[in-house]
This record gives C-alpha cells, structure tokens and sequence, in this order.
C-alpha cells in the first residue's frame, strides 16, 4: 500500500479522550486526503472463567457496546469533516494485538490517553511500552490540554544529531506541513557533554565549542528537510539541558510532540524508558512516538 494511501487508524473504547483522538485522526486524515479507520476491539476480561454459561451473553453485551462506541466516534470524525471516507472495525482480540496489527498498514497509528474497557491505561504502562516497540507506524498519544482547547501552537521534534532522528524529522515535517504549523527543531546536548568529561577524565571543557558543535549538528540534520519543505518555518533550539526538561519546557505551547522510538546522547532510550515514560505522564500536548530503523 502507498504511503499516501495508508489510512490513519484510532483505537476507539468510549471515552472521552478517544473521541478526542478521534477528532485529532480526523483532522489528519482530512488534511492528507487519507481514510480513516476506527477500530474498538475487546475480550472477556482477564481472568474470566472460560466455558460458563454467561460467557456467550457478556460477549454479546461488549459487542453491543463496541458497536455503539464505534457508531459514537463516526459521529465524531464525520462532524469534523462530513465527506470524510470513514471505516469501523470490531475485533474479537487483544487491544494491543489488534492495534499493532493494524500498524502495518496504517500512516499513523491514534490513541486517547485515558480511556476505560480493555484500552485503559494504553500509552502509560506496560501495554503501551509493548505498543511503542512493536507498532510499525508512528503512534500518537492525543492528551487533554490544560483547558481542553484544541492545540494551535508549534510542532516540536526532539533531535539528536544523528541518523536516527530522520524519521521523526519526517514525520514533525510533513505534520508542520500539513497543518500550515512552525517547525520548533530541539537539540538538548547536556548529557551527551557530560558524557565527554567523563571520557576525558573531566578535562576542562570549552563550552562555546560544545554549543557551535552542537548547533552545526543540527543544522546538518535539518537541512535536507528544509530544502524538501522550503513553506515549512523552522526555529532551531539547541540547549544545554535535559531533554526531559527541555522537551517538557517546548511542550507547554507545542500543538504536537514527536521524538524517535531510539536516540543517541541526550535522546538516548527516549521512548522505552524512563524519560518516555515522564513525557507521556506529565505533558499535555499530543505526543507523536516515530519508529526508527537501526542497523547493526
């Protein structure tokens, strides 16, 4: 399937911020000119007895829901943009499963971040680590904002300074593209400094050379992008801090987030580990997790 064919795909379990997901789906595909998938798929609850009389009836009872959980969420994107081409799907499997199933044909895989039934707690626990390292596309968190009002700030990408940071400068761009949005490009270089005092028994470090060097990254990294978006407005930021901090601070006024699933330096693990986990917990703004293809 072409990429610009690819639809955009939610996972739907009722809640209020699935619907908002909904509506952040929608838009996209909307946007891009792609269709939208809405998916809700269920299971007996973990531990359920199988073989007992009722098993057949609760079955019935969370289909019945699905369908009109599903049938809620069309409403939703139909509302957005009422000639949108729009799919459903039940699914008798795993939520997770049935989602990473779908990522293989999806351009975007969409989630609430709160949510009730078999999708709770999608994107800030286990499930949603698992989610991050097997989903073939980029997955996106949508949150609810400080006040709930719809995001209109820039997009912010997470950079690194190396060849794993294309596929999140792929996605922010063609994000910031799409939506008409500043490009808010982020190199945080702390630890990666840090790491090179170490290296060199903590020999004196020139600081304005660490910045230049990091800044010269960065503009290397960007300017293949700009020449292919040359609409796109593009900021550089390059820090001397955590990413965390740093990617928290660009957050409070972002209308997207993007980071790569990898990193090197200060980006290292962004997603599977400890720092993915306080950017999902503590942001507001939609967080886009961008897979990266390593070698070696």
């Amino acid at each position: 399937m072409a990429p610009r064919s690819k639809p955009v795909v939610v996972g739907v379990d009722g809640s209020a911020t699935a619907l908002l997901a909904v509506r952040w789906a929608a838009e996209r595909a909307r946007l891009d000119g792609l269709p939208l998938r809405l998916l809700h798929a269920y299971q007996l609850p973990i531990g359920f007895p199988s073989g007992v009389t009722e098993e057949e009836s609760i079955l019935n009872a969370l289909r019945d829901q699905g369908r009109q959980w599903l049938s809620e969420a069309r409403e939703v994107a139909t509302a957005v943009e009422p000639g949108l081409d729009v799919h459903t799907e039940l699914a008798a499997m795993p939520p997770t499963a049935g989602l990473v199933r779908e990522s293989e044909s999806a351009s975007v895989l969409v989630l609430g971040n709160r949510g009730h039934s078999a999708f709770t707690g999608m994107l800030v626990g286990s499930t949603s680590l698992a989610l991050a390292g097997h989903a073939h596309c980029p997955v996106v968190l949508v949150r609810n904002g400080a006040d709930g009002s719809p995001r209109t700030g820039p997009v912010v990408v997470g950079v690194d300074g190396t060849e794993a940071s294309e596929a999140a400068l792929a996605f922010a761009f063609a994000e910031a593209s799409s939506s008409g949005a500043t490009l808010v490009a982020l190199h945080a270089y702390a630890e990666s400094v840090f790491e090179e005092a170490l290296a060199a028994n903590n020999a004196r470090l020139n600081w304005t050379l660490q910045r230049e060097a990091a800044e010269t990254a960065l503009a290397e990294r960007l300017a293949g992008w700009q020449e292919k978006y040359p609409q796109v407005r593009v900021e550089r930021d390059v820090v001397h801090d955590r990413p965390t901090r740093a990617l928290r601070r660009c957050a409070q006024t972002a209308r997207l987030l993007v980071v790569g699933r990898r990193g090197h330096g200060g980006f290292r693990d962004l997603v599977l580990g400890s720092t993915s986990q306080h950017l999902l917990h503590h942001v507001t703004c939609p967080v886009a997790v961008v897979r990266t293809e390593t070698t070696g």
